[in-house]
């Protein structure tokens, strides 16, 4: 069984992409209010290979060879900020090796874009999924809860920094909450910003999950859409998730792996452990019917493997 390497999940913004952990634990330099896999265990700016390339690309070399569905990308992300790993560089090259013609993406909170070294390191992907929720500085520190060393004018300097030097596709995400970076003023100095940026795409979302702290409220419809308007965002509506850990929660084998029932409730309780989701997030992220997830949810709460939480006028599932 792998442990960094995860999915393949539907990404509406990706498409069939399969996951890489770079962290291996809840390791970042943020820790913000809507986090779908919970509050930063460790709360960091430090540098290292906390999984390394040789023991992640040997992970996703037996993925390779056990006949895995066509993919349209790979995604670097995990359970923290994947920019903190130095062996980035590496493991995208390993990618391309591996898998080659796959896209590389990467899933970032943007923190860590100020270091040059950072920067050359994730310059070699194809796509990169930056974060930029806010440029009012006490918004900032209220929804985003950074490290102390982290600076929210070196972030923006640094987004900038790095699109002069990448010549792949930006996808800038935007996630709004309410009362938090709701405001005339973000949305001011967003459109101001996205005219310096340029990004290939925009996309502004709000919680579709339980965040990580219960301070955290979805914007409203009317607020998402005054946001994209200005913005000129991608109008989707996706339950991808947000920011680096996004697609984490979404693990799921490739069909027809396992025996069907016993394979669905294996399947159902990985998804799960990663973040809190509802039977229809659950049947769009693992691509199974919303009867067998259902059934398979049933089994795990009757043996106590999982509970149920009611939010957001449904009820969401987690580990």
């Amino acid at each position: 069984m792998s442990t960094y390497v995860f999915g393949p999940v539907r990404s509406g913004r990706l498409g069939l992409s399969l996951g890489l952990d770079l962290l291996g634990a809840r390791i970042c330099s943020f820790d913000c209010l809507y986090c779908e896999v919970g509050p930063t265990d460790a709360l960091t700016t430090a540098q290292k290979p906390y999984v390394p390339a040789t023991r992640l690309l040997g992970e996703l070399s037996g993925f390779a060879a056990s006949g895995p569905p066509a993919l349209d990308a790979v995604t670097l992300g995990g359970l923290g900020e994947p920019c903190l790993n130095t062996d980035m560089d590496r493991i995208i090259d390993g990618c391309r090796k591996i898998l080659p013609g796959i896209p590389v993406a990467v899933l970032t909170n943007s923190s860590l874009l100020s270091d040059p070294a950072v920067r050359k390191r994730l310059v070699g992907a194809d796509v990169v999924l930056p974060s930029m929720d806010t440029l009012v500085p006490e918004e900032f520190a209220t929804i985003n809860l950074p490290h102390r060393n982290v600076s929210l004018e070196a972030i923006r300097r640094g987004l900038l920094e790095f699109r002069t030097e990448f010549d792949g596709r930006m996808y800038l995400e935007i996630l709004v909450l309410e009362g938090i970076n709701d405001s005339e003023d973000n949305l001011a100095r967003l459109l101001d910003f996205c005219r310096d940026v340029r990004p290939d795409r925009v996309d502004v979302v709000t919680m579709t999950r339980p965040g990580a702290w219960p301070q955290a409220r979805p914007a409203s419809s009317a607020t998402l859409a005054r946001f994209r308007e200005s913005l000129g965002a991608v109008l989707t509506e996706t339950t991808d998730g947000h920011g680096p850990a996004a697609l984490r929660g979404r693990s799921a084998d490739c069909p027809g792996r396992r025996d069907a029932s016993e394979g669905i409730v294996s399947r159902v309780a990985a998804s799960l452990g990663g973040r809190p989701q509802t039977i229809a997030q659950l049947s769009a992220a693992l691509g199974l019917a919303e009867g067998d997830i259902r059934r398979a949810v049933e089994t795990l709460v009757r043996e106590k493997k999982i509970q149920a939480k009611a939010a957001f006028d449904d009820v969401f599932y987690f580990g």
